[in-house]
């Protein structure tokens, strides 16, 4: 597993005994106790402050907000019954679609063929 893996993995598993095992004080509790609306509404704000971050190019700034939005994609993920695991399968699943159209492009292209590819 890489380091970011780890990270990522260690990340979740204190999320979910966040959720499992509710905290006073804890923000994580809290967005928990506030529900799946909470935490949606908290990605879509994260998800703005990644974009105006990036746009003004302060790559600090941009790092720390990326952060903060995979952490309440974790905390929705976990709201969810969601984990690393089924997150890693469906990359891996649209990764090997890509080899085989990427594969299929290239043997079109062999074969001289002028018709088109679908590689949706």
């Amino acid at each position: 597993m890489t380091e970011l893996g780890k990270i990522l993995n260690e990340e979740y598993d204190v999320i979910k005994s966040r959720k499992e095992n509710i905290q006073e004080g804890s923000y994580t509790c809290y967005l928990f106790k506030k529900g799946l609306d909470k935490i949606l509404k908290k990605i879509g704000e994260e998800a703005s402050e990644t974009i105006i971050a990036a746009k003004n190019g302060d790559k600090k700034e941009t790092v720390g907000e990326i952060c903060d939005l995979l952490f309440h994609t974790e905390v929705m993920m976990a709201e969810l019954g969601l984990d690393w695991n089924d997150i890693t399968k469906e990359l891996n699943a649209r990764r090997e679609k890509e080899n085989m159209n990427v594969e299929k492009e290239a043997k079109r292209k062999a074969e001289n063929r002028t018709d088109e590819c679908n590689i949706n």
